[in-house]
């Protein structure tokens, strides 16, 4: 029984990573002209406001429409929704899917009094 929740934990612990909101790390990546600000959050969530430059590609649909917006999966993705948990189920998918550089930046909400003035 004690191997069981080891291992639970264990796995709980390699798989924190995927999901971390890494604001900072956005932020930089958004300074470079290559980067993609993907809104993960619904049609209607992004009606009501998105961030300056995003683009929208709801999480449930991203395996399927990533490659239209960025074939290059060394691109800088930068993934944003409500509160960060979509855009962690994004990250994890574009990852397994080979993307190489794909930040969770979190809450829009959050986001966006740091990006009100990105062109």
């Amino acid at each position: 029984m004690r191997i069981i929740f080891l291992l639970a934990g264990l796995l709980t612990l390699l798989n924190a990573h995927a999901g971390e909101i890494d604001q900072p790390a956005a932020i930089s990546a958004l300074q470079r002209s290559d980067s993609l600000l993907i809104d993960v959050r619904s049609a209607e969530e992004f009606a009501d406001g998105s961030l300056p430059g995003a683009i929208r590609i709801g999480h449930e649909e991203i395996a399927a429409q990533i490659a239209s917006v960025a074939p290059d999966q060394d691109r800088p993705l930068v993934l944003y929704c409500r509160s960060g948990r979509r855009s962690a189920l994004a990250q994890q998918t574009l990852e397994e899917m080979g993307y190489s550089h794909v930040i969770n930046a979190g809450a829009y909400e959050d986001l966006l009094p740091l990006l009100e003035n990105r062109e």
